[in-house]
């Protein structure tokens, strides 16, 4: 065997879509350790950017006969068949808290108008040519719910899985810079200085019955939603019942700590440089921002349209925290606040329309599942 070759294989099969990959892994990894945005998983995604980029691509090499296949190969089934991202779901109803939702049900009605957003981006991507499954798979991102995102995609369009993923994660993470202008743009002084009640308390029995009920209901309605929704309210049931503290403590700490690393690890899997480098990355990319967008706008508007029938207004500005980026949303809405009137406090009432949209998202990627699977 020639020894040069054996010596720098890598070297020598390497392109410039390589190189430009590898770039793109190294930006991902510069906003996750330097800027912090996301870096959860904009590090394990940034890292395994790199890896798969570098060749002759052995992490990511397909089983032939009796040879096995690369480790990121089987770390992308665990995300096709349905697995991590559910899983993922169950460690994130263990780290809700849905009292503000259930102290105030009228924000569910938030919640639900920001998916709008969702269905925006999905009419705008069947415009710019992109089939009905991919369409669906674009417009997700609206939803600002990253493991939803990966689940819907990985169904129905698993070829754009990478740019998908990495638009949605790096738009929840620049909530902070989206969300202002436009919630500004929508609200006059007056509306966001706009103050709002103590919450009333609620029970340990309505906390219970909350992710029973919502289970039943919601899974009976949109069976195709029972993936998502029903490891989200089992994981809330585990932190609210109140009996099963090993369970909770576990669910919300190392568990979702390790699916979120092999997530990471099987997003960035998928963003090798002859899939990632097209134009339709390009598309998905701006349709991204599209869906954050029109989502933020459509809560605050709902927000406004409601205020023409109540008595106690609500502040409009809760009506952006109907993404499900939690808490970040919630928390910008909050600085707008106290920044208009520093003894303004509505993080909590902002907190009900945030996990209200973690429901909606998820319901709402089980119909297009529904429709379009």
């Amino acid at each position: 065997m020639d020894i040069t070759k054996l010596l720098f294989e890598g070297i020598l099969m390497l392109s410039w879509k390589n190189l430009v990959m590898i770039g793109v892994g190294l930006l991902l990894l510069w906003f996750g350790i330097k800027k912090q945005y996301e870096p959860a998983l904009l590090v394990p995604i940034g890292f395994s950017t790199i890896l798969v980029n570098i060749p002759p691509h052995v992490l990511v090499k397909v089983p032939h006969g009796q040879e096995a296949g690369g480790l990121f190969y089987y770390l992308l089934q665990t995300v096709r068949l349905e697995i991590v991202p559910p899983l993922i779901f169950l460690g994130v109803g263990a780290l809700t808290d849905f009292t503000p939702l259930l102290a105030n049900p009228l924000t569910f009605l938030l919640g639900a108008a920001a998916q709008f957003g969702i269905f925006a981006a999905l009419y705008g991507a069947i415009w710019l040519g992109f089939s009905f499954k991919e369409a669906a798979s674009i417009g997700i991102i609206g939803g600002a719910d990253g493991p939803t995102t990966i689940f819907l995609t990985a169904k129905l369009a698993p070829h754009i899985l990478g740019p998908v993923a990495v638009a949605a994660y790096s738009y929840m993470s620049l909530v902070p810079l989206i969300q202002p202008p436009v919630i500004k743009l929508l609200t006059s002084r007056d509306e966001r200085r706009i103050k709002m009640p103590i919450l009333r308390n609620v029970s340990r029995e309505e906390k219970i019955l909350f992710p029973i009920v919502v289970t039943i209901v919601t899974c009976l309605l949109i069976p195709d939603a029972t993936p998502l929704v029903g490891m989200l309210m089992f994981g809330n049931l585990l932190r609210e019942c109140g009996v099963v503290e090993r369970l909770s403590t576990t669910v919300q700490n190392a568990f979702i700590d390790i699916l979120t690393i092999i997530l990471g690890l099987a997003v960035g899997a998928t963003m090798r440089a002859d899939t990632f480098l097209t134009l339709k990355t390009i598309k998905i990319v701006i349709l991204g921002a599209v869906a954050f967008a029109f989502a933020t706008a459509a809560g605050v508007l709902f927000a406004k349209f409601m205020n023409l029938f109540l008595k106690d207004k609500i502040n409009p500005m809760i009506g952006a925290a109907g993404v499900s980026a939690v808490p970040m949303s919630a928390r910008v809405v909050q600085r707008i606040a106290s920044q208009e009137d520093p003894s303004n406090f509505i993080l909590m009432h902002a907190m009900g329309p945030n996990v209200a949209g973690v429901i909606g998202s998820a319901v709402v990627a089980g119909y297009l599942l529904k429709l379009f699977g």
